[in-house]
């Protein structure tokens, strides 16, 4: 299944937000931006994707 761009798109605009205008919040983030999965094969899909998304999401929301 190809990975939606859209959804992509997404992560990366509220990524970039958390870090540029919440940086107190992307300090909660776990993960860093140069991460690498230490798994052969990790399984990342729209559905995985679409947690992620929601997560950061909730991080947002849960600051204001």
């Amino acid at each position: 299944m190809a990975i939606s761009t859209h959804i992509l798109e997404q992560i990366n605009k509220l990524l970039l937000e958390l870090e540029t205008k919440y940086p107190e919040l992307y300090s909660f983030i776990d993960e860093e931006p140069i991460t690498i999965p230490n798994l052969a094969h990790p399984d990342v899909n729209d559905t995985t994707l679409q947690d992620y998304l929601e997560s950061l999401k909730r991080l947002l929301l849960s600051h204001h």
